[in-house]
């Protein structure tokens, strides 16, 4: 049966308890779940259906089981997976310090952008399909680069760092 990974938007530990999303996401038919750290990361199996269909199913299961539901972006582990054993940061030179960071869209974007794009210590690197590569070097203070992503691709998004990312396609 395929597994999926589900990126759910604006979770934390103040405002989601990870075994109740996972109650929900069980009561929507989802098997084999499990929750990736406290950041909203739910890994299950299901027949194959569109990511959109999946995403809408766990949407649902939330507003019934939690009252409340987050915004979700459903990835396959199979293509998270695929995108990892790319090296999709090999081709560019990053300081040694910087975070990468994949942003999942919804859709595609349709703007032509003229990459990188750069805001401080923060750049969009390269757009492959419905994901975003950025870097950012971290400062104390706001975090720019999710200003710059915001402002370039809206708040229909996600965003996990690459570690995230790499957990999520192993569980």
């Amino acid at each position: 049966m395929p597994r999926y990974v589900a990126f759910l938007r604006g979770v934390s530990p103040m405002n989601a308890k990870m075994p109740e999303v996972k109650r929900a996401f069980e009561s929507a038919g989802f098997t084999n779940v499990k929750t990736v750290l406290a950041s909203g990361n739910v890994v299950f199996d299901s027949p194959a259906k569109s990511e959109k269909t999946l995403a809408r199913q766990a949407e649902k299961a939330m507003e019934q089981h939690l009252d409340r539901t987050f915004m979700t972006i459903v990835r396959s582990t199979k293509a998270l997976q695929a995108l990892i054993d790319a090296d999709p940061y090999g081709e560019f030179r990053l300081p040694a310090k910087s975070k990468h960071v994949i942003t999942f869209l919804r859709a595609a974007p349709t703007a032509k952008l003229s990459l990188p794009i750069k805001l401080d210590d923060a750049r969009i690197l390269a757009v492959r399909g419905q994901e975003i590569l950025t870097s950012y070097v971290p400062h104390p203070g706001s975090p720019t680069f999710m200003r710059l992503i915001e402002k370039t691709f809206g708040t229909e998004i996600t965003t996990r760092t690459l570690d995230t990312v790499k957990k999520c396609a192993a569980a």
